[in-house]
């Protein structure tokens, strides 16, 4: 539990650093033999910046659980 609890929090930390990421995706549109028309599309994912903070909050949350169990 205490090291999903540490992924979840570096996880978190990221999500505040970073708003999203983005991605170019390959599509082939036509192939007649020989000839292959391939399109590049840019794609992006966005979340929220609260979105960090309850991530951080479900980690610290598994961090006290775990100690709670142990003692």
């Amino acid at each position: 539990m205490k090291a999903a609890g540490i992924v979840l929090i570096i996880v978190g930390v990221l999500m505040f650093l970073f708003n999203g990421i983005s991605f170019t995706e390959k599509k082939e549109v036509a192939d007649l033999g020989p000839i292959e028309i391939n399109k590049k599309e840019k794609k992006s994912v966005g979340w929220p910046v609260y979105a960090g903070g309850i991530v951080i909050g479900a980690g610290v949350v598994l961090l006290i659980a775990g100690a709670k169990k142990k003692g």
